[in-house]
């Protein structure tokens, strides 16, 4: 990810308000550089990582890259372990994309079996115009599929070569052996519509469909039972197989090498090790007791952004199972910046980050099953969820896309005079820019001023106690306490800054 400090100065410096222009830059900053053959970046990212916790900041991680020069023992320990992820991952992928397959047939297969089956429930059902389109269905797949393996004795070849002209309509038109009998001797026992050698043969042809009928539906349902057990089998294995897989993905990429391309300190037939960490806290601000009672439209933080760079000159074995011990000396780069945000900067800034890191390189997903059964959840709910469930969805659905609202022509004509389409309560327009980010009111410069102050003290805090707790040189009082904006500034904003004529009846709720 990211320097986060670049991201708000790009953002806030867009404004069109000088007032958010001045926050661009960090009201505190503090900057720390030291070189040993002791030093090691754990003890000092824990130590500021667990102080500033205790403080009562809400810490976020924003930036761990780390890389090592190829004659290095790190680079080889974390290729190794980098490879093993990689391979175990891809094991176990190879495995998801056959029960991928699998369902994707089971899906297709079921389809068919519906279609199959509705022409049995057609040819069960009570009413005649169905019931005579499903047997007649079934009677061209019994013809196709089943008949048509007697060769020159099937009812095609016998009617196209034998001569058997009338054999084919016949057994399309009778449906019991009753029929059959009334179409060979007709209604006044004179003659029908078939001859003896016609009857004949189908007596035994249409026993045989109506058998085969009864038979190929009690299969095709039980059939179709089992593969829909097995689909959803399938479909928890895909899960499982997910869950498996994303650690070793995860760890795969987290142990992939980034940052510091073309560092002049990266030397490869050195041992030389670099690390980079940024964490960012937040700590919301009160409103102070000369506006109580003010409700803040949007919460102002007071924000704080710790960085570690750290150059590593040695790495050796510390244990009997190989494990590697880094970063056994070398210098160390710590930066500490304060900033007052609100929270709709704040999440513009999030924005911009995570924009930042899809345009720098391809972001990784774990979740391989989601996307792989996506374009399939219409069809594995369809066969998989009960009918309580399909209905709850349908229902949903409905009221999603709008259906069973008010259609009363007089409420549309009534809705005329209602200044157009109504905003949904609680609803708030998405940011896009910090052009859109309305300017600071009179409480709101006020409270955000109180923040920089806050942030920058607990700032100094941080730093202060950090080089008194590790020995180094500390000047007393407020010696070292910098501030990037101007004093003045700041404590011009904590009144509620210059307020003209007009401001003067702006009031609380402006």
């Amino acid at each position: 990810m990211g320097d986060i400090r670049d991201v708000i100065k790009k953002v806030l410096s867009e404004s069109k308000s000088k007032e958010t222009k001045k926050w661009a830059k960090p009201v505190s900053s503090f900057k720390m550089t030291f070189d040993s053959q002791q030093a090691q970046l754990e003890p000092i990212y824990y130590w500021l990582l667990d102080f500033v916790q205790d403080m009562g900041w809400d810490m976020e991680k924003l930036t761990d890259n780390f890389t090592a020069s190829p004659g290095s023992g790190q680079f080889s320990e974390m290729s190794m372990k980098a490879t093993k992820m990689q391979e175990e991952g891809m094991k176990i992928l190879g495995g998801l994309n056959q029960v991928v397959k699998s369902v994707l047939n089971l899906v297709y297969d079921l389809k068919e079996f519906e279609l199959r089956l509705a022409h049995y429930d057609d040819a069960n059902s009570n009413d005649d115009k169905k019931k005579e389109e499903g047997l007649l269905a079934l009677k061209q797949i019994w013809l196709d599929n089943v008949d048509l393996k007697r060769g020159r004795g099937s009812i095609h070849q016998m009617a196209a070569e034998l001569g058997f002209t009338t054999l084919r309509e016949a057994f399309m038109i009778a449906n019991s052996q009753e029929e059959l009998k009334e179409m060979n001797k007709g209604k006044d026992g004179e003659g029908g519509l078939v001859n003896d050698s016609v009857y004949r043969v189908l007596i035994p042809r249409l026993s045989e469909f109506l058998k085969w009928a009864d038979y190929s539906e009690k299969e095709l349902r039980k059939r179709f039972s089992i593969e829909k057990n097995y689909l959803k089998s399938q479909v928890e294995t895909i899960k499982l197989y997910s869950a498996w897989m994303k650690p070793y993905l995860k760890a795969a990429e987290d142990l992939r090498q980034r940052g510091f391309d073309k560092n002049v300190a990266l030397v490869n037939a050195f041992s030389t090790s670099m690390f980079e960490l940024q964490i960012f806290g937040k700590q919301p601000m009160k409103v102070p007791e000369k506006f109580h009672g003010y409700k803040l439209k949007r919460d102002y933080n007071q924000c704080i952004v710790i960085g570690l760079k750290y150059r590593g000159h040695v790495s050796q074995r510390v244990t009997q199972k190989g494990d590697m011990g880094f970063g056994m000396g070398g210098r160390v780069d710590m930066t500490f910046d304060a900033y007052a945000l609100n929270d709709e900067e704040y999440n513009l800034v999030r924005k911009e980050l995570d924009k930042a890191d899809v345009d720098d390189s391809m972001v990784f997903s774990a979740d391989v099953a989601g996307e792989a059964l996506a374009d399939l959840k219409e069809d594995l709910d369809y066969f998989l969820k009960s009918d309580e469930e399909k209905a709850k969805i349908e229902a949903a659905e409905k009221k999603k896309t709008g259906e069973g609202q008010d259609i009363n022509p007089f409420s549309a004509l009534f809705g005329l005079f209602k200044g157009g389409a109504e905003k949904v309560k609680g609803e708030k327009k998405e940011i896009e820019s910090v052009k859109d980010i309305k300017s600071d009111n009179y409480v709101e410069r006020v409270v955000r001023a109180e923040a920089a102050a806050a942030a920058a003290g607990n700032l100094h805090t941080v730093y202060d106690i950090y080089k008194k707790a590790h020995g180094m040189a500390s000047a007393p009082g407020e010696g070292f306490n910098r501030l990037e904006l101007d004093e003045g500034n700041v404590e011009e904003a904590k009144v509620g800054g210059k307020v003209g004529f007009w401001g003067a009846f702006k009031g609380r709720g402006s």
